[in-house]
């Protein structure tokens, strides 16, 4: 963690974004694959486990984030990190198929994008 404190914050609020969407990906999808059989309060404990980790990341995220970006700029930063991480996973690891809509959706997250940055 002491390396990210070198760089810019911005690349700081969206690292540590992507390694807690990782783990938040996992969470609420992994037990799908690996946890169909077990019962759903197994795949809960465990996907709550997960979470434990998502948030050790993503409370640092936000605070650092806060200290350059406003909340909907966080959220939206998030929702569009969530995105690419999810599309790969759903396609290489839960192995669902590509759909153009993932491409869709991205480009309507742009516009959310532009339009929360716009008067920053």
């Amino acid at each position: 963690m002491m390396f990210l404190q070198t760089l810019p914050i911005s690349v700081q609020t969206v690292a540590l974004l992507g390694a807690s969407n990782v783990f938040m990906t996992f969470a609420w999808y992994g037990h799908l694959k690996n946890l169909a059989a077990a019962p759903w309060y197994i795949a809960a404990l465990v996907s709550w486990g997960i979470a434990l980790f998502e948030y050790l990341l993503q409370v640092p995220a936000n605070r650092i984030g806060f200290t350059l970006f406003n909340v909907g700029q966080l959220k939206i930063l998030q929702e569009v990190i969530t995105l690419v991480v999810f599309v790969p996973f759903a396609v290489l690891y839960l192995g669902q198929p590509f759909k153009w809509d993932y491409l869709w959706a991205g480009l309507c997250m742009l516009g959310a994008v532009y339009f929360i940055f716009r008067s920053a």
